[in-house]
């Protein structure tokens, strides 16, 4: 696994959980798993910075080799070995990718540094993989260079690729000097190749070259090869298609589950669902200074607050969600216009809206259980995990059918109530009637009890663990080996 970010390690969103979780259950399926990441020294735990190994790599980038220590570490109850490419200029900062709110102006270098060191890994510690799984645009151009530079290396000749695409809004696009850095022939700077508009394209490098493709859903895996999701790269990706697939992915049952979840006031499964959530409603409630009333449906979102996850139907609903019988409450950072929407909300009408500004992890697990409803009104989502956690916690998530939101939940109809599937309430269009007349209909289904029992049941009963992804990625990993 080559990833710019690993729980624990290091983390910014839920690329970190993915390569994480994915990993765990293929170690516990019995496979042979390691993991090459940037050591982020100010993120990483100081428990987890490993050992130095005494061993360094050089990666050629442009007419200059740039050297990075490596560092040993494990990742915890597994038998993962973690390796840490120390380099303090390129990855001892303040953020992963960006200062203040923009790009590092070098993240094109510390990336190119960051995928050629991975393969030198591979080779100084005699890794021999059958499959270098990369992810996202970061560590995307391993796939043309293992291909086109690496693959004569020792222990990498049968050496295959897998790209996973987490978010295809985000690609690695750098002008087209920064080519020299790559080591890759001008050659292979062609529109059906590396370059995009005249820039060169990092993740489009990695689409062209992987010898498989992955997305985190089967939904987002046909969207991103239309226009409205594919982001410029819709045509490379209808061409790759039979090598694309798209796995849903799974949950980390260990750190999230209402059976043993430390910041519950009381754990609670399927068979004491009702008592538990009450518990937790009521803590979660006082916690963000609501009256407690069970009688009143609860609404949570954690999120990040952007258009992207919707904010902008829920500012455009407000007044009509404002006077509803109901409570809201909003966890998350963002763009400064939401977040000050979602404060003055508070601040107007302090017994119905409670909002915080931020990330909390114990809020976060309060919310999915304590909260009746969770909202996701998201225009796009790869694959998206808040609603596969409402789900194992007995909270009816409200999303937009698209991406993994889509292959998650199933809406509430009278074929899906008698057939035992429904789990949750989904809207078509994306616009604001359509997102305030789903709300109303799922607070109005809030008063029907055996209804809402229903739901919460069939979301419970459901199998959202790694162990079933990970079935699939074997799959994918085979196709890879049988196509060399």
């Amino acid at each position: 696994m080559l990833s710019s970010e690993a729980v624990p390690f290091a983390k910014t969103g839920g690329l970190a959980d993915v390569v994480t979780g994915l990993s765990r259950a293929l170690d516990r399926a019995g496979h042979e798993v390691a993991m090459i990441l940037p050591y982020h020294r100010r993120f990483t735990p100081p428990e987890l910075a490993g050992e130095p190994t005494g061993r360094a790599v050089q990666a050629p980038l442009g007419r200059q080799s740039v050297q990075g220590w490596i560092r040993r570490s494990q990742l915890p109850d597994s038998r993962i070995t973690a390796y840490l490419i120390d380099h303090p200029g390129y990855f001892d900062r303040s953020g992963l990718y960006v200062d203040g709110g923009a790009d590092y102006p070098d993240n094109a270098e510390r990336f190119i540094f960051l995928s050629r060191a991975a393969l030198e890994v591979c080779d100084a510690f005699q890794l021999r993989p059958d499959i270098l799984h990369v992810h996202d645009w970061q560590t995307a151009l391993a796939a043309p260079l293992l291909s086109v530079l690496y693959r004569r290396r020792n222990g990498l000749q049968t050496t295959r690729s897998v790209l996973t695409l987490h978010n295809l809004a985000f690609q690695g696009n750098f002008p087209r000097a920064v080519l020299e850095l790559t080591g890759l022939p001008v050659e292979l700077f062609t529109w059906d190749k590396l370059e995009f508009w005249g820039n060169l394209n990092f993740l489009k490098a990695g689409c062209v070259y992987a010898d498989r493709l992955t997305t985190v859903s089967p939904t987002y895996a046909w969207e991103i090869t239309t226009p409205a999701f594919g982001w410029g790269l819709e045509g490379v990706l209808r061409h790759r298609g039979a090598a694309l697939t798209g796995i849903l992915n799974g949950v980390d049952t260990e750190h999230w589950n209402p059976a043993r979840d430390p910041y519950l006031p009381q754990p609670y499964t399927i068979h004491t669902v009702e008592q538990g959530k009450a518990r937790a409603k009521e803590a979660l409630q006082r916690e963000f200074g609501l009256a407690p009333d069970p009688r009143l449906p609860l609404c949570g979102l954690v999120s990040r607050l952007t258009d992207q996850k919707g904010l902008d139907l829920i500012a455009a609903t407000a007044e009509q969600w404002l006077t509803a019988p109901a409570q809201f409450i909003f966890l998350g950072s963002g763009e400064r216009r939401y977040e000050t929407l979602l404060t003055d909300l508070a601040r107007r009408a302090p017994d119905r809206v409670a909002a915080v500004i931020g990330y909390s992890e114990p809020r976060a697990h309060l919310i999915e259980a304590g909260a009746d409803i969770f909202l996701m009104p998201s225009r796009f989502e790869p694959c998206g995990l808040n609603q596969m956690y409402s789900l194992m916690y007995g909270t009816i998530p409200l999303v937009h059918a698209v991406g993994g939101l889509a292959d998650s939940v199933t809406n509430l109809t009278p074929d899906t109530l008698a057939q035992n599937t429904a789990t949750g309430f989904v809207f078509y269009d994306y616009t604001a009637d359509a997102f305030l007349g789903t709300l109303r209909w799922g607070l109005a289904t809030y008063q029907n009890r055996d209804v809402w029992r229903a739901l919460q049941r069939n979301g419970m009963s459901q199998d959202l663990s790694w162990a079933r992804s990970a079935e699939r990625y074997v799959e994918v990993y085979r196709a890879a080996l049988a196509s060399a």
